[in-house]
């Protein structure tokens, strides 16, 4: 394991997983995302201790965990962790099996995960409108009933209710006689809808990623494949600034060149 706070961290929103994972990658690749794959967070990768326990030497870890980054699977940076008593910047190696576009890492950065289509499955206002017949048997309500339902018991979960507090508020006090079960339930979540809630104000998220090849920090939309511009070959941008500007990196031999050619004060002349 790594220090605390440090280590690899898993990407969210992935899928199960199978035998055919990483096939799309060279075999000692492959081995290593395995491998990788298979840790738990804040588990020690770096290359070093990579180097221990499986069979490849550093240069070839490194070059291989390269091409996982290039394949979408792995990205490095550093996370904005906060402590009992400060905020501090920890290095993070963030890896997902499932292999990521460029785009999809830069939401991850900004802490705006894009979530994948999933397979349309029950909501949470059906599986409860379909349980509260084992809770209040006079309130078994029909599958059709459930459906015209849902749309009410979302509007409870949107305004901040829990499960428990729409239960209790359907099944406490019922009469000895109930004619119509779903026009029941539709009153009670009509007549008891508690206001509305105020949203938790949304965490901001302190994420950085850095160069795989000079380790130099910059924005997601920089690193494609993970790799800055200057690893990948494209020259830097034209300096801004007005016409005849000094460069950042020429201020201080310029500041040197005129501190050099000022006449001493011992030597300076009044009138």
């Amino acid at each position: 394991m790594a220090n605390p706070g440090y280590g690899k961290r898993s990407a969210p929103d992935q899928r199960p997983r199978t035998g055919h994972d990483f096939t799309h990658l060279l075999p000692r690749d492959a081995a290593i995302a395995a491998y990788i794959d298979g840790l738990c967070d804040g588990a020690d990768i770096s290359v070093k201790m990579l180097a221990k326990v499986l069979p490849y030497g550093q240069c070839a870890l490194r070059t291989s965990l390269n091409r996982l980054q290039e394949a979408g699977h792995l990205r490095r940076g550093s996370e904005c962790v906060a402590t009992e008593e400060a905020l501090i910047w920890v290095t993070r190696t963030f890896f997902s099996r499932t292999a990521r576009e460029d785009e999809w890492w830069a939401a991850y950065t900004r802490g705006d995960v894009p979530q994948t289509p999933q397979r349309r499955t029950r909501t949470r206002s059906f599986i409860l409108l379909a349980a509260l017949g084992e809770t209040a048997p006079r309130l078994t309500l029909s599958e059709p009933n459930c459906v015209t339902l849902e749309p009410q018991v979302s509007e409870w979960f949107e305004r901040g209710a829990t499960e428990a507090e729409i239960m209790s508020a359907l099944t406490q006090g019922l009469p000895a006689e109930i004619y119509s079960p779903a026009a029941f339930v539709a009153r009670r979540l009509l007549d008891k809808l508690p206001p509305a809630r105020i949203a938790p104000v949304r965490q901001v998220v302190l994420r950085t990623l850095e160069c795989g090849e000079c380790r130099a920090p910059g924005s997601p939309e920089a690193m494609r494949g993970g790799i800055c511009g200057a690893c990948r070959g494209n020259p830097a941008n034209a300096p801004s600034g007005p016409a005849g500007a000094v460069p950042v990196q020429g201020v201080r031999a310029r500041m040197s060149a005129v501190r050099a050619g000022l006449v001493p004060r011992a030597d300076r002349t009044y009138r």
